[in-house]
């Protein structure tokens, strides 16, 4: 199949299944994107996502525009958020023309209420993967409290943080986290090898006095 025509109708189907969205739609594109296409990897896509809830949005469909331009530049972008509206637009504009009061139809009532449980599943399915691979150690747990805290409990503050702006911070801080790791490493191999250099000093100074006996 041509790359751009799998490209296409890969966002197509996943455009179709998109109740919920955000986190939700996390297991669905793990599972196309990631395990069926590897057109992308989990940490890359976990990083998608987190700057899709930055740029305006759907989560989703920013995240279709990243892996779209990365398989196939602008053209790929294009098409994986063209591909990944065509289901929704079809079916809404299908729902608009033929049904009156769609979404007072008890029917359709009971099957949302199905999909609002399927929904939340995947999303408590998306933060246990999120949480797993993101929240490592001490530092990073710390930050995850500092930032459900300040997000769940806006009145601590006298302005409420918006979520976007609390990713950034978050980001921010792991950034500067990242740069103090690497300099400490690095101070740490310096000692190491400067206490190398000096064992080899008083081993060869050893010896010389050795052969002068």
């Amino acid at each position: 199949m041509n790359e751009y025509l799998d490209l296409y109708t890969t966002f197509v189907r996943i455009g179709c299944v998109t109740f919920g969205g955000g986190y939700a739609m996390l297991p669905i594109l793990e599972r196309e994107l990631v395990d069926k296409k590897h057109w992308t990897t989990m940490d890359d896509l976990r990083d998608y996502f987190s700057i899709g809830q930055c740029t305006p949005g759907i989560i989703a469909l920013n995240v279709s525009t990243f892996i779209g331009e990365k398989k196939k530049g602008v053209p790929g972008a294009l098409l994986a958020t063209t591909g990944f509206l065509t289901g929704p637009i079809i079916i809404i504009l299908i729902i608009a023309s033929f049904l009156t009061n769609f979404a007072e139809q008890p029917i359709v009532q009971h099957a949302f209420a199905g999909i609002r449980v399927c929904v939340c599943v995947l999303i408590v399915q998306a933060v246990l993967r999120l949480w797993k691979n993101s929240v490592v150690d001490g530092f990073t747990l710390f930050l995850y409290l500092i930032i459900f805290i300040l997000n769940a409990f806006p009145g601590i503050l006298p302005v409420r943080v918006p979520a976007a702006v609390l990713v950034i911070i978050a980001g921010v801080v792991g950034v500067l986290m990242s740069m103090r790791n690497r300099s400490v490493k690095s101070a740490a191999a310096g000692g190491a090898s400067g206490n190398d250099n000096s064992g080899e000093s008083d081993a060869g100074e050893a010896g010389r006095k050795e052969a002068e006996k």
